[in-house]
Order: structure tokens, then C-alpha cells, then sequence
């Protein structure tokens, strides 16, 4: 029997990084997804593969089309399926300028890979999924899209991030809908402030937040918080559920007086 396939966009770091490993650990074979970073994602496949996994890097920017058909395609040829899409990969706004200052390249860049990337990506995998459920190679599907609480939190010196994310829940709803009916379900998860180089450099800044009292659960997130959600939408912990939003935030989304 072969083992279900997930590919994870951005995978070589981070929140993707504890994706691909958490699901290889699952019992899945992972597609680590990477743009620039190939020893790190060497790197990740090793881990996994020493730990008993199965797992293959692919390089590929998901903002391009033509790297988006070759994922996809690398993927179908080694395994012959695919479970799960994740949809991790994102890039936060060039120079953080404020919302005055915003230039079209920067909106350009941050759209094409933050949701154009994952939007048709998720098609393209969706297309697939039908075929393998039709041949019966495959009995359902998930497409995880990997929001933020940007979706929702307003940066006024990252417009074209927080606009992009937002949109991201309105296509988790459209794919929900649209592939319900094929047992193949969408959701969106909404990582908080997460432990990483990321956000390394803004350390101190959200120390003293978290301190203060801005998550009621007072520590910061760490990318296995998000691998861990992951994992329990791939294990069928929420049959009957399609379209929904996991906020993964220590409570940062609850309204307080």
C-alpha cells in the first residue's frame, strides 16, 4: 500500500519546516517545497528520511506558473499521488512601507506569491485530485491554506501582506465549496506570533507584548503549534467540517475589555 503524499509549499524553514517533518512523522511522503534554500531543505529531507520518513525536495517558486506545473509534476511522477496541498510559502512585504508609500512592485511581488501562488496551485492540485479519486487512487483530499492574524490585524506598514492574507480565507471558502461534494475539503489556519528567524529580528518588540498581556496564553507560538493543527485536519480529526478558519494564536483573536 502506498503511503499518502503531501507536499508543503516553503518547507525547508520555519512553520514549514515542523509541517514536513510532523507529517512525514504521520506517516506521510512529504514534497518539501523550496525557492532559494536548498540546503535547508536537504537539510529537512535528511531529517526525515533519518527518522525513518519518506520525503523529496523540490525547487520551485509558487509565484511562477511554470515551477508551480513542475511541482506538481515531480510530485505525480515519484508518488503517484497527492493527499494533502499546503499552501505555507508566503513573503512578507518589501521594505514594510507604509500604506502611503506602497509601491505597485511590492503589492506585485507579495500577491503573486502570498495568494496568486496559492490559488493556482490549489487548482491545479484540486484537477488532480479528481483524476486520482476517479481512478480510486486516492478516497479524499485537503488543501491547507496558511493565513495570519495579518488577515485580520491591521499593519499599515504592510498593506499589500494583510490584504493578501485576508483574501486567503475567501479561496479556502471557494475551493471548500466548489470540492465538497469529491470528499476533498479546504481550510484555512491563522499562525500568531510564531517563534523563528522570521521574526527574530523583532525579538524584543513582542518579548515585552507577550508579557503585557497581548495573548492571553503568554508565550510565543512555535512553528510545531501549527504543524500540530496540520496534523490533526490530515488525521480526519474534523470529518465533518470544510471551509473553517483555525486561529493558532495563544488567544490573540479574542476581543477583551
Amino acid at each position: 500500500m502506498s503511503l499518502p503524499v503531501a507536499i508543503v509549499t516553503g518547507g525547508s524553514r520555519g512553520i514549514g519546516r515542523a509541517i514536513s517533518e510532523r507529517l512525514a512523522a504521520d506517516g506521510y511522503a512529504v514534497a518539501v517545497n523550496f525557492v532559494s534554500r536548498e540546503a535547508a531543505a536537504a537539510e529537512v529531507v535528511a531529517a526525515i528520511q533519518s527518522a525513518g520518513g519518506t520525503a523529496m525536495a523540490i525547487k520551485g517558486s509558487v509565484a511562477e506558473a511554470e515551477d508551480r506545473l513542475n511541482l506538481v509534476d515531480q510530485v505525480v511522477a515519484e508518488y503517484g499521488q497527492i493527499d494533502v496541498l499546503v499552501n505555507n510559502a508566503g513573503i512578507t512585504s518589501p521594505g514594510r512601507k507604509d500604506v502611503l508609500e506602497l509601491t505597485e512592485d511590492s503589492w506585485d511581488q507579495v500577491f503573486a506569491t502570498n495568494l496568486k501562488g496559492p490559488f493556482f496551485l490549489s487548482q491545479e492540485v484540486a484537477r488532480r485530485m479528481l483524476d486520482f479519486r476517479a481512478a480510486g487512487i486516492i478516497a479524499s483530499g485537503k488543501i491547507i491554506n496558511l493565513s495570519s492574524i495579518s488577515a485580520y490585524a491591521i499593519s499599515t506598514n504592510r498593506a499589500d501582506y494583510c490584504i493578501a492574507k485576508s483574501a486567503l480565507k475567501m479561496m479556502t471558502w471557494l475551493f471548500a465549496d466548489r470540492l465538497a461534494e469529491e470528499n476533498i475539503q479546504a481550510f484555512e489556519i491563522r499562525p500568531g506570533v510564531i517563534q523563528s528567524d522570521m521574526t527574530a529580528p523583532v525579538k524584543e518588540k513582542y518579548d515585552q507584548l507577550i508579557a503585557e498581556g497581548m495573548t492571553p496564553i503568554r508565550r510565543w507560538g512555535k512553528p510545531e503549534d501549527i504543524a500540530q493543527a496540520v496534523s490533526a485536519i490530515c488525521g480526519d480529526a474534523f470529518p465533518f467540517s470544510t471551509g473553517d478558519s483555525f486561529d493558532v494564536d495563544g488567544g490573540f483573536h479574542l476581543r477583551r475589555l
